[in-house]
């Protein structure tokens, strides 16, 4: 590159106000350019972008943020109306369930003793505190009433999703504006965690009875291969990593790849990790574009979700 290409735009200093919006904070952070403020400032412009060109638009994230309050924020993306399908943990299942039916998760601390949590009888999501009895037993039993209602020989996991998020009335609930926008939540590894276990342990108890209970994941897969084989542009706000990082840009490689992609993340890629991989990893497998626009933001979700999301809302509303 010439070097008036390298040295085309300048670093600017700001100031901050109370007054500041979040859009105004955005705006500022592109000017400041440096490090994280940078690629936030990008991550703004690339999802804006692809959620307005896209017919295609996944929602992917990891649990641990569902036991915090960004759960509301997850739920108010969804009734949005700009992304399409969700991917997800079994975990982000079962704290939405418990919180949805009332059981408080309270703010805790990294520093506290793990053997004084457990003689306590409180589970550590890092330093979230959740007493036993808030989290497994009653998403079981939940799950297994509705399992009881449907009273089905087989079931479609992504179908059963929408019918538990049905019967949820909190307004901070994913799986209820799931149900209310009718947005797929794909669960590729819905038996890991307490949702899954609760179908389990009912499919037993037909078994018991002579009956048998088919979870038919097939159909869920069938329906990403409709949807992204019928598309013609997809986007992706990918957050954290693992298995529901991994189905969103594995499907997207049938297509060609994802045309806009941010990853938003605290893993690194020095390990090899999926989790840490940046997007250009992903090109080699064909799961985004050469010519695809993606960005990798670096940093709890907990703080940068809120900042890139009410960024993206300004420049949605101004579209």
């Amino acid at each position: 590159m010439k070097r008036e290409d390298l040295l085309s735009e300048a670093v600017e200093d700001v100031t901050v106000s109370p007054e500041d919006t979040v859009k105004d904070i955005i705006s500022k952070y592109c000017k400041v350019h440096g490090f994280v403020a940078a690629h936030l400032c990008e991550a703004v412009e690339v999802l804006s972008e692809g959620l307005l060109n896209s017919d295609l638009r996944f929602l992917s994230f990891t649990a641990n943020l569902v036991a915090t309050g960004i759960r509301g924020i997850i739920a108010q993306m969804i009734r949005s109306g700009y992304f399409d399908i969700v991917i997800t943990t079994c975990g982000s299942l079962d704290h939405d369930i418990a919180r949805s039916l009332g059981k408080a998760y309270y703010k805790g601390s990294f520093d506290v003793d793990d053997r004084e949590l457990a003689k306590a009888e409180v589970h550590r999501l890092g330093n979230v505190f959740i007493p036993f009895e808030n989290y497994g037993p009653p998403v079981e039993s939940f799950v297994k009433e509705v399992l009881r209602e449907l009273n089905a020989k087989r079931v479609v996991p992504y179908e059963l999703i929408w019918e538990v998020g049905k019967r949820l009335s909190d307004p901070n609930s994913i799986l209820r504006a799931a149900w209310e926008k009718k947005v797929p939540v794909i669960v590729p590894g819905i038996t890991d965690g307490a949702f899954g276990t609760a179908i389990f342990t009912f499919s037993e108890e037909m078994r018991l009875k002579g009956e048998r209970l088919c979870l038919d994941v097939l159909e869920d897969e069938k329906l990403l291969s409709d949807k992204v084989f019928s598309s013609k542009r997809s986007a992706a706000l990918i957050i954290g990593g693992g298995i529901s990082k991994h189905h969103v840009i594995w499907w997207n490689q049938f297509k060609g790849g994802l045309d806009y992609a941010v990853y938003l993340t605290t893993a690194q890629e020095y390990d090899g990790s999926l989790s840490g991989a940046r997007p250009r990893e992903a090109v080699t497998w064909g799961k985004i574009k050469p010519e695809g626009k993606s960005v990798t933001v670096y940093g709890d979700a907990t703080v940068l979700l809120p900042l890139l999301w009410g960024g993206v809302l300004g420049r949605l509303q101004n579209a």
